[in-house]
């Protein structure tokens, strides 16, 4: 995750990745035949690790948004634990998308996300806390997206921001980020 999220995606070669890791490359090349399996397996590993900390999290609470906040805030722990997550997930975003040509993009951690906000939203439909109107599927796609974006921003925002910015997303998801007003009729003149 170093060296991708340091050097990016087409730089970190087979060599600089065993560079960094004070390894041989003949190494890395015992265990994987190229970059490609070498970057599959850690992102098999994120799943492994995501997953059960984002479901832990939101088991928590029975309350749909509670539930998505733990889950916010559990994506920002493993941003701290893991200090090159965010970067090198950005990495791997930007080079998935460059090749993409059918389908969704499948990126480290995505599944995971996809996993257990698809839960959320499956019992806020069963408690009737999902509006009747509102797509299942969509709300999915939605906070999938809120999440990834705040971990895009985690890879470039000072951690102050970052927190700033996290506390945004989760007044918007509790429908509290934009103050009700009263309604006035405007007067004729």
């Amino acid at each position: 995750m170093r060296c991708v999220a340091e050097v990016g995606y087409s730089k970190a070669t087979i060599r600089e990745i065993a560079r960094m890791a004070n390894v041989t490359s003949g190494n890395l090349y015992h265990y994987f035949p190229n970059k490609s399996e070498l970057l599959k397996a850690t992102g098999e590993e994120i799943e492994e690790i995501v997953l059960p900390r984002l479901r832990a999290s939101a088991a928590k609470s029975d309350n749909v948004v509670d539930r998505l906040d733990a889950v916010l805030d559990e994506s920002k722990r493993l941003i701290r634990d893991y200090p090159y997550l965010a970067a090198f997930l950005r990495a791997i975003r930007a080079q998935s998308t460059a090749r993409l040509r059918h389908g969704s993009p499948n990126y480290p951690g995505s599944k995971a996300l996809r996993v257990v906000v698809n839960e959320i939203i499956l019992d806020a439909r069963a408690q009737g806390a999902l509006s009747p109107d509102s797509d299942e599927g969509a709300a999915v796609e939605a906070i999938c997206a809120l999440t990834r974006g705040l971990s895009e921003r985690a890879a470039s925002l000072p951690a102050e921001a970052y927190d700033t910015t996290l506390d945004s997303a989760k007044q918007l998801i509790r429908g509290t980020l934009f103050a009700r007003r009263k309604h006035t009729p405007m007067k004729r003149r």
